[in-house]
Parts: C-alpha cells; sequence; structure tokens
C-alpha cells in the first residue's frame, strides 16, 4: 500500500506519502498517491530503535511526572446520534487539579483535545498548556481520542479496527461528541457548571479545537488551534501548497542539496531497475529486510523530508525522531559536505540519517512500524479526513504528481470496503466560503502557525475578525507555541506564547464580566483571581 507517511495530521496526525513508478525508457512517473495525508503515521523505526522506543516511553513519562495528574476513564457511548442501545468504552483522560482555584473562584478548565495517537504522548508534548495552567489558576484535561491509545470500543484494538462495521464509529463528530459529554459530567461532578473552558490542539488537535468552538459554543469560551489545517480539503487551498513548503524549506538552507533531492527519484529507479539494484539500494539504505520494489524507499525518504519540514524546529527535539536543532539544516550540511565523486544516492543517504539515525544508534531501518499507536489514521484518511496533496513540477523537489482521487477511491475499497466522502467534512464544519461562515458565526479562536510547516499552507493565516485571529511564526514549525518553553526559545517564539496568554486572558475576562466575576491579572504572568 503507497501511503503518505506525513505527519495528524494527523495530524499525528498522524499522512501517508506519494508512491511512484517509471519504465526504464522513460523519465520517473509517480503512480497515484492513494491515501489522504496524515500528522502521525507508520514511522519507520530501526530495529535497535525499538529499544529506543522503550527509552523514549521512559522519558515521556518521566517528563509527565514534573506535572502532577491523574489518569482516568470515562465511560463513552459508542454512539452519540442514535438511541439504540449500543456498547460503551472506557475513555482514557489525564487531569490535574493540581492548581485549580475551584468552582467557587469560577477555576478555568483547560482542555486538550486528543489527536491521532496515545494521549500520553501529546500530553508530554504539549508544555505549554501544563506551564500556563497555574498562572490562571486552571485545570488541566487531556482527553483521549476514541479508538487510540487506550480508549479503545470493543475491547481491544484488534476487535474495534476489524472491519467497517467497527471502525463506523471512529469520526471526528463522534470525537467531538465524546469530549463534550465529558467535559460535561466533569464539569457536573465537581460543581464547576459555571467555570469556563478553553480548548487547545494542535495539528489535528487543532483542527478538533477549531470545530469544537464552533459546534459547541456553549461548552468551550475559546480554542487554541495550532498548526491546524482546516482548509486543507476539496478546492479550497492549492494541493500542491503541502510538497511546495517542504521544498521551500529545504532550497532556504541550500540550493544544491534541494537539487539533489530533486534528482534522486530519477537516479533511484534508475538503480532499482537494475539487475540487483534493489539489492545494492537496500545495502546503500542500510534497510532491515530486502526491498520489494523502489516504491517503499521513495515512500521512507518522502515521509522523512516531510517530518523534518514540520519538526524544523530551533533546537534539539525527540517529538518524532532524536534530531538536531535546524535538522533540515544539518541534513543539507550532510547531502552537500560528501567528497567530490560521491553519488547522488549516497548523498541522499547520508543526509537522510539525520532523520533516522541521528543518535548514530542505528544498526538498519525498518520501513514501517508504528509506534505510537495512529494506525487509525488509515480509516479516518479513507473515510472523511480526505486532504488533496500534488506536487508541482518547477517549484517541488519531489516528483511531479496530482491527487488521483479514482486510485485513492479504489484502495479505499480495497482495504476497508468503504468509499471516501471528500465533501463531508467541509459540509459538517464549513468550506469553500469558511472564512466568511467563521466571521459569521465563529469567535474566540486563535489559529496560530509557523510557516516553515507544510500544513500552513492548509491552516487560516489571516486574522478573520477581532475575536478570531492569526497569530504567525515565519520561522515556527509544526505546533512549536504548543511545546514546552526552553532556554533556547528565540524571542519570536516567547513573544507569540505572550500574545496567546493575553488573547485567552482576555476571553476569560468577557467571560467574568457577563458573570459579573472580576478578572485581576498580570499581563505578562497570568496571574489571575476573581471575584464575585
Amino acid at each position: 500500500m503507497a501511503k503518505h507517511a506525513i505527519v495528524v495530521l494527523l495530524l499525528s496526525i498522524v499522512l501517508f506519502i506519494l508512491a511512484q513508478q517509471s519504465s526504464s525508457s522513460q523519465p520517473f512517473k509517480p503512480i497515484s498517491s492513494h491515501r489522504a495525508p496524515k500528522f502521525l503515521g507508520g514511522f519507520s523505526t530501526s530495529k535497535p530503535y525499538h529499544d529506543h522506543s522503550r527509552n523514549h516511553n521512559h522519558q515521556r513519562l518521566e517528563w509527565l511526572r514534573q506535572y502532577p495528574y491523574e489518569t482516568r476513564y470515562f465511560e463513552q457511548r459508542l454512539d452519540h446520534f442514535s438511541f439504540l442501545e449500543l456498547p460503551t468504552f472506557n475513555q482514557r483522560y489525564l487531569i490535574s487539579l493540581e492548581h485549580w482555584s475551584g468552582p467557587g473562584q469560577l477555576g478555568p478548565i483547560f482542555v486538550y483535545c486528543g489527536n491521532e495517537g496515545d494521549i500520553e504522548w501529546f500530553a508530554a508534548n504539549t508544555g505549554f498548556v501544563w506551564e500556563i495552567a497555574p498562572s490562571f489558576g486552571a485545570m488541566v484535561v487531556f482527553p483521549e481520542h476514541r479508538y487510540y491509545g487506550e480508549s479503545m470500543p470493543f475491547g481491544s484494538q484488534e476487535e474495534a479496527y476489524k472491519n467497517a462495521a467497527t471502525l463506523s464509529y471512529l469520526t471526528a463528530d463522534q470525537a467531538l461528541a465524546d469530549f463534550s459529554v465529558l467535559i460535561t459530567n466533569l464539569k457536573r461532578n465537581l460543581s464547576a457548571e459555571a467555570c469556563p473552558v478553553v480548548l487547545f490542539g494542535g495539528s489535528y488537535g487543532g483542527m478538533l479545537a477549531a470545530w469544537m468552538r464552533l459546534k459547541y459554543p456553549h461548552i468551550a469560551i475559546g480554542a487554541l488551534a495550532s498548526s491546524a489545517p482546516i482548509l486543507q480539503f476539496e478546492d479550497i487551498v492549492p494541493p500542491e501548497s503541502f510538497y511546495d513548503i517542504v521544498s521551500n524549506d529545504f532550497k532556504r538552507e541550500s540550493t544544491s542539496c534541494f537539487n539533489t533531492i530533486k534528482a534522486s527519484w530519477n537516479a533511484l529507479i534508475s538503480e532499482g531497475q537494475k539487475e540487483n539494484g534493489l539489492s545494492q539500494l537496500t545495502r546503500m539504505f542500510r534497510l532491515c529486510r530486502e526491498l520489494k520494489n523502489t516504491e517503499e524507499l521513495v515512500n521512507w525518504l518522502d515521509s522523512a523530508y516531510s517530518y523534518l519540514a514540520m519538526v524544523n524546529y530551533p533546537y534539539p527535539s525527540d517529538f518524532i525522531m532524536p534530531l538536531p536543532g535546524h535538522p533540515i539544516r544539518e541534513v543539507c550540511r550532510k547531502i552537500d559536505g560528501c567528497p567530490d565523486g560521491t553519488s547522488i544516492l549516497e548523498r541522499v543517504s547520508e543526509g537522510v540519517g539525520v532523520y533516522y539515525n541521528h543518535t548514530g544508534e542505528v544498526n538498519c531501518f525498518e520501513l514501517d512500524d508504528d509506534p505510537h499507536g495512529m494506525n487509525g489514521w488509515n480509516w479516518q484518511a479513507c473515510t472523511e479526513m480526505v486532504m488533496p496533496l500534488s506536487s508541482s513540477p518547477d517549484t517541488s523537489m519531489f516528483p511531479t504528481y496530482d491527487f488521483n482521487f479514482s486510485a485513492f477511491k479504489e484502495e479505499c475499497w480495497t482495504d476497508f470496503k468503504v468509499n471516501p466522502r471528500p465533501r463531508w467534512i467541509t459540509t459538517e464544519f464549513g468550506g469553500k466560503d469558511f472564512m466568511t461562515d467563521l466571521k459569521t458565526f465563529g469567535s474566540n479562536i486563535i489559529f496560530s502557525n509557523g510557516f516553515l510547516d507544510p500544513w500552513s499552507g492548509g491552516s487560516v493565516t489571516q486574522n478573520v475578525s477581532d475575536s478570531i485571529v492569526a497569530l504567525n511564526m515565519q520561522e515556527g514549525a509544526h505546533h512549536l507555541d504548543l511545546r514546552a518553553a526552553t532556554a533556547e526559545d528565540p524571542n519570536w517564539l516567547v513573544e507569540q506564547r505572550a500574545t496567546e496568554i493575553r488573547v485567552i486572558k482576555k476571553w476569560l475576562s468577557d467571560y467574568y464580566e457577563a458573570k459579573g466575576a472580576s478578572l485581576l491579572s498580570n499581563v505578562e504572568t497570568g496571574d489571575r483571581a476573581t471575584s464575585m
């Protein structure tokens, strides 16, 4: 299966990549890309990286220990939009009451809309919410998205992912209903019905946060939607935007690096057509098993370049893979720094090692693995999250490609016996005239974007109204603002977060004023208190 392994969305989001082929006598021609993109997908990991993955999980838990929270479970309906007596399931959520000022002071509730993966992983990578909660006197809640992590209907992932019938309840609107029912129940149990809720989310989670603010405005007073490509649907934004931005991220570092990668696709196909060519490519790229075809290697490389653009952070990180700061710069340094006479494919192999083996601990690479539990996105991409991607011949370093919906539909039927509904999301949440809809019917949403992030091409990047604002970072990558603060944060990132805090405080001030309460706050720190 040819997959976009782009991170949903999730983006996780969790997002499948171009599959490509050619004949020996013709230039490289990619076959159709059958998957809509996702934020987080089948991450390629090495066998030694399974050990690293365990270490990474340990580091994640160590990171989370600095934020006191409990793990709880809430019994959810399988189908919120039916009155049939169907099985229920337990939705996992993380909750911290450590700094909550309580219902008497109308203490706010910060809710992160869970993405397409294990909720602990997202909680560990959303330090911004944890760090600002004390100054707001806020409760923190991280509900897990149904069909991911431990929140599995039908008792297990095997049963939940069994067929189209069991997967049919994996939709965005069911997930939003989960969040709304959980929040309502939690507030009632804590006598906190009057406490305001602020939503947060990144990538697919950011899309959910924005959509929830629009669909359930009585549940939450505002939403911070970071790197949320809610416009990346049919006929709304140019489908070439994603790969153009990835390509520009490389070109801005080095034109020769860009050109080497652009030339590598034909070189790869040519090598694969030789006698023992697949074996040679397997050895050159240090793969753990023999290549079955060149498509596998094309997808693996495409995935790396796309993820590198998403996590092109200005400091070292291990969100997807352990990476240095400015990782694309390092990739291009490796590619350009090879000795004269080094082949194009050898240069690319050297460069891509920055993504797959920055630690130097990897002996060989697996072409497909999913350590974060995002396989459910395959279903979401084949039903409602149809986000077309294309690659232009001039501005992209990737092979020219036009999204082929017929081929996409055919593969979805083969995999799941289901036909995609490319217009359902825009019918449910807003489509071609979405900006007007936002201005007319919406309020209190921050769309934050980093222009190095390829998903920014499908995001809201202009102010819509006084209360629906776009906060953009020219040098920012995928939901960088939601990550924990570090000593290495550039000034523009510090300012971005400070602006977000000020906007959130205004939402709360307006709410408290309407309730006859007052918000006494320090604009710089977010310190707050209420009085009736």
